[in-house]
């Protein structure tokens, strides 16, 4: 079965960067995405961009959520949100985006075992009250 275009037959020519990032469902919703383009967390070909700029098939977009970023390329224009399966037909993720964010869970697998140490169980009530004592003490 030959992959087709599922989106509809008349691609939009003109969409707005943040209702093209919802429907490719990076955002939940277009406020937060508006929002991530207007805090500088979405790049338009290297440069922070306002929410109304219109993505071109072939644009690189560059976008920080949470720990990681990604760089991905516009492959079609769409302003429906659809199935997610769907919506990775969008855009396509760079090689060396997946091997960064790859590389960067890694690390923080790692740096997990490195915390400050937990202990096995919650202080009782005069222990929290040492603690509170030591605490005090140190500010004075």
């Amino acid at each position: 079965m030959a992959k087709q275009n599922i989106f509809h037959d008349k691609q939009p020519d003109k969409i707005r960067l943040d209702k093209w990032l919802w429907a490719a469902r990076f955002y939940k919703t277009r406020n937060i995405a508006k929002e991530a383009i207007e805090g500088g967390k979405v790049h338009l070909n290297g440069q922070r961009c306002k929410p109304g700029k219109e993505p071109k098939v072939g644009d690189e977009l560059k976008l920080r959520t949470g720990w990681d970023e990604r760089v991905v390329t516009v492959r079609e224009l769409s302003d429906k949100r659809q199935k997610a399966e769907l919506a990775q037909q969008l855009y396509e993720e760079t090689a060396a985006s997946i091997q960064s964010r790859e590389k960067a869970a890694e690390q923080r697998k790692a740096m997990r075992g490195t915390m400050a140490p937990r202990p096995d169980r919650r202080p009782d009530k005069k222990q929290r009250r040492d603690i509170l004592k030591q605490k005090s003490h140190l500010r004075d």
